[in-house]
């Protein structure tokens, strides 16, 4: 397993823990019925990691199309 290291802003932390803890909420409100479960900043980065690499692996799953359209978004055609 890879360990890949991040520094984001203050700023971008503390949203990124705020995502995290809404995640986990709706996690609560669905009675678990989430892709992950509960979420901290570390499950929310890994999630999206995943997701990403489905770019390359199953670029037709909604996870991958989905992803693309993100970087298509920024300008990156993959």
């Amino acid at each position: 397993m890879k360990r890949i290291t991040i520094q984001v802003s203050d700023e971008i932390a503390d949203r990124l823990a705020s995502l995290a803890s809404a995640c986990t909420r709706q996690n609560k409100r669905r009675d678990g019925a989430t892709t992950h479960g509960p979420l901290d900043v570390t499950a929310l980065m890994t999630m999206l990691a995943e997701d990403a690499a489905m770019v390359i692996t199953r670029p037709g799953s909604w996870e991958g199309s989905n992803m693309a359209q993100v970087f298509s978004s920024h300008g990156y055609e993959v």
